[in-house]
């Protein structure tokens, strides 16, 4: 039994460094949000905006993934955030899960469809730096997994 429990953990590891073997680091020039995610899934980068604000990705199947930052002008907290977006009543947006920390916030749910994953990172600096991930709901279990990787390497100075 133990025999087989270390092969299942083997494996485990084996599959999870096979699934990011080939990987992006994006930094921000304006904001220094850094997130890292797989560049064989988010292959098409489209342009980044004017205000230098962040960058977008798209994969082949219908996902996205945005890494950016924004000031914080109105000095909102991980818990003011929540609260927000959940009361938000935007036409196909909905959030099923929402957790909140000293200085983070994570969210997630459907909008326009599609499921979403966000994680916020409220800076001393007064920069929100944030990841967004989201992707079609009949590809759950192919992004599911990613999302809490990439979500985590989310960081900024």
């Amino acid at each position: 039994m133990r025999w087989l429990f270390s092969t299942v953990i083997s494996l485990a590891v084996v599959s999870a460094s096979t699934a990011f073997a080939e990987q992006s680091t994006y930094v921000n020039e304006r904001f220094g949000t850094v997130c890292t995610f797989p560049d064989d899934v988010f292959t098409d980068r489209q342009p980044e905006p004017e205000n230098g604000d962040g960058q977008v990705w798209l994969s082949a199947d219908g996902a996205s993934l945005t890494c950016s930052g924004i000031f914080n002008v109105d000095e909102d907290t991980p818990n003011g955030f929540i609260a927000g977006e959940k009361a938000s009543n935007e036409p196909g947006y909905m959030v099923t899960y929402s957790k909140a920390g000293k200085d983070w916030a994570v969210l997630s749910g459907m909008k326009d469809g599609k499921i979403f994953y966000e994680r916020r990172l409220f800076g001393r600096d007064g920069v929100i730096r944030t990841v967004w991930i989201d992707y079609p709901s009949a590809l759950k279990s192919k992004y599911d997994p990613l999302v809490g990787v990439i979500a985590g390497s989310l960081k900024g100075p």
